[in-house]
């Protein structure tokens, strides 16, 4: 008998006769040729080259056979368009994935449940068991040998660190294509149940077909561990200790996490990926307790619980090109255990993550940063920071702290930008000691819209000393690129003679208008002169643009210490 789709046989496997099919032979064990190095040397998520684009047509062709009364029948009108054996491996994988849904019921009553091919095909559902079963018969007559394999998997239900006894709990399979055995498994890779484990939800996982055995044993533990596929193999006690990385963290091109463990005692997590990916993550569901810094290969997170006992640590990610609508994916899941509170450690509620500049913020314009690390500490209340700024970009900043001393306008008074050049410089004076957010936003200079919020800093004083007091009012009129050299203070003295130094170009003349109105004078770039702030509440600084104008523009207001 010739195969359905008209070719002979391989000379290699010895056939019999089986319903108009091909029996194969029982398959071999595997041997030295089937096995891949552990751990996973990062190099290709699959155990053999698939092209994945090419094997679409056959995709789309499987998805639409629609034949139920019989498996033969079923296996006969898929190889129709598949000719080497993976094409024939993958036709059955996507018409299993696509058509057999997961029996929620019947998991929960398994003595009603038929895993036979014949009855999960008539049914469209089924339990590992049936999509294995399944998945094996319908190569055999396809003439491939699979293998159906059992064991313990990480799978729904499982929690962080549990161990496992008793008998297995899932079931997959191994193919022989090309000469050396291949896993995968078909209920994994056709969708997922919720939590209350009631509702199924297609949801196809290419992951899950041919996958790297060492990325397989992840989340796979066979009961014969020969069918790890590894050199070498790994024990139930390691299988148990190992994290455990979803297809999520693997298929977002993530590559590494430390630690290794997913119960830790260590207040840092980081992890490797290609490219830029984007991550946020949740701490007993919030964010508030860590500080998480992107980097050009990856993430760093600092977490600081604040309370004693052990913690769920769930870590999510997206490719920087996702849509902001896309959805984060967890990736990683830990436990921590936490012994001792640091309270010091307790953020701002406006601290938003993830912290300090990134590849992120360069890719909005911030480059070259004077400040890497995400924590800024001052001794004094002061500090400074420089970015190269892009083309076009206009800066908004503000400064934000727990409680009610600093309202939205003053928050921004707290910041002072100075331009120049392609170069800005954020001057901060803290109101007083405490933890401080600082938030940068910005938009296009060509484009009057709102400002988007680009990154944060955090910024911590412990010297209760500190009061610094606002930098002066600035209208419209006062340019980007003006500077005030002095005063910077927002708050002049009473009763005194204040010096004033600013930096302004294109401008007639200035006055400083409090009880009498003074001019400034014109030296180098800067008009200077004093003003003498005594029987005023206010200071006004205000400029004629042209000679010929007879008004005055306000550009900057101070006020003055009451006596």
């Amino acid at each position: 008998l010739s195969f359905s789709c008209g070719q002979q046989p391989p000379p290699s496997l010895s056939l019999l006769c089986f319903a108009g099919f091909q029996k194969t032979e029982a398959p071999r064990p595997p041997g030295a040729k089937d096995l891949h190095a552990y751990p996973w040397d990062k190099s290709s998520l699959k155990s053999m080259p698939v092209d994945l684009q090419q094997l679409e047509k056959l995709d789309a062709y499987a998805l639409k056979v629609n034949v139920k009364n019989s498996v033969e029948e079923l296996v006969k009108a898929l190889l129709k368009q598949a000719r080497t054996d993976l094409e024939k491996v993958r036709a059955i994988w996507m018409w299993i994935c696509h058509h057999i849904e997961y029996d929620v019921v019947g998991y929960h009553n398994k003595s009603q449940l038929s895993s036979k091919p014949r009855d999960v095909l008539q049914m469209g559902k089924s339990i590992c068991e049936g999509y294995a079963e399944l998945f094996e018969h319908m190569c055999s007559l396809a003439g491939i040998q699979c293998k159906k394999l059992s064991g313990h998997a990480k799978g729904h239900g499982y929690k962080t660190g549990q161990t496992f006894t008793g008998n297995s709990d899932h079931a997959w399979n191994a193919v022989y294509l090309e000469g050396r055995w291949h896993l995968l498994d078909s209920t994994w890779g056709s969708g997922s149940v919720d939590d209350s484990f009631t509702k199924f939800t297609y949801r196809y996982n290419e992951f899950y077909f041919l996958t790297h055995p060492a990325l397989f044993i992840n989340n796979h533990f066979p009961d014969n561990s020969n069918w790890q596929l590894l050199k070498p193999t790994l024990t139930l006690k390691e299988f148990e200790n190992n994290m455990l990385h979803n297809s999520n963290f693997y298929t977002l091109g993530l590559l590494a996490a430390h630690p290794e463990t997913p119960i830790i005692h260590t207040a840092s997590v980081s992890v490797d990926c290609r490219s830029g990916t984007l991550f946020m993550f949740k701490l007993q569901g919030t964010d508030e307790h860590g500080l998480m810094t992107l980097k050009k290969y990856g993430m760093k997170l600092d977490i600081y619980p604040q309370k004693t006992g052990s913690h769920k640590l769930e870590i999510f990610a997206k490719p920087c090109k996702a849509e902001a609508s896309d959805d984060y994916k967890c990736v990683l899941e830990y436990v921590v255990e936490c012994e001792s509170v640091d309270k010091a450690m307790r953020f701002p509620r406006e601290l938003h993550q993830p912290v300090g500049p990134s590849w992120f913020s360069e890719r909005q314009g911030f480059l070259r940063p004077s400040h890497r690390e995400p924590v800024l500490h001052t001794n004094d209340g002061r500090c400074s920071l420089t970015f190269t700024l892009g083309k076009d970009i206009s800066v908004l900043t503000s400064l934000h702290t727990d409680g009610s001393s600093l309202s939205e306008d003053m928050g921004r008074r707290h910041v002072l930008q100075i331009h120049r050049g392609n170069q800005i410089e954020l001057k901060v004076h803290l109101p007083h000691a405490g933890n401080f957010v600082l938030k940068i936003y910005s938009r296009k200079k060509s484009d009057p819209g709102n400002y988007d919020y680009i990154f944060n800093y955090l910024i911590r004083c412990l010297n209760t000393e500190v009061k610094w007091p606002a930098f002066p009012r600035s209208y419209s009129k006062w340019l980007q690129d003006y500077e005030i050299l002095e005063p910077l203070s927002g708050l002049l003295p009473a009763n005194r003679n204040v010096q004033f130094k600013l930096k302004m170009h294109g401008i007639a003349k200035v006055l400083v208008q409090a009880e009498d109105t003074q001019p400034l004078t014109q030296n180098k770039g800067c008009w200077e002169g004093t003003c003498n702030t005594s029987g005023c509440r206010e200071v006004f600084v205000m400029v004629h643009e042209n000679a010929n104008h007879t008004f005055y523009s306000h550009v900057l207001k101070y006020e003055v210490e009451t006596q």
